[in-house]
């Protein structure tokens, strides 16, 4: 079964929709009534979910560090900077939660688009 994910508040609905097409099980903030929470608390839902985070706002990036640091464990981050294709998102995305496991992924931090 892959992994579930958990998306941020701006992450296009094109996205959001392939991915659940593909069989991805899939939260938005929306969804989940955390639209206008912190990024901090949007972390720590991912993390009460079990669900890998993405994202594309710069600030994970510094949250990630400062987890990895303190030995705070989370369920992984998938960051993808503004202007990404969308079809490739999709693509990269899948990927990472059918082949990958949640012992993978945890605490890491993904830059997309692969290579």
């Amino acid at each position: 079964m892959p992994l579930g994910i958990y998306m941020d508040v701006h992450v296009p609905t094109a996205v959001t929709s392939a991915l659940r097409r593909r069989g991805i099980d899939v939260l938005t903030s929306q969804e989940d009534g955390t639209t206008r929470a912190t990024d901090e608390a949007l972390l720590k839902r991912a993390i009460e979910t079990e669900r890998l985070f993405f994202t594309q706002d710069q600030d994970f990036l510094v949250i990630a560090q400062e987890y990895q640091a303190s030995g705070t464990e989370f369920p992984g981050i998938c960051f993808a900077r503004q202007g990404v294709e969308v079809g490739r998102l999709i693509q990269d995305l899948e990927l990472h939660l059918k082949c990958a496991t949640a012992q993978e992924l945890q605490n890491q931090l993904i830059f997309l688009p692969l290579r």
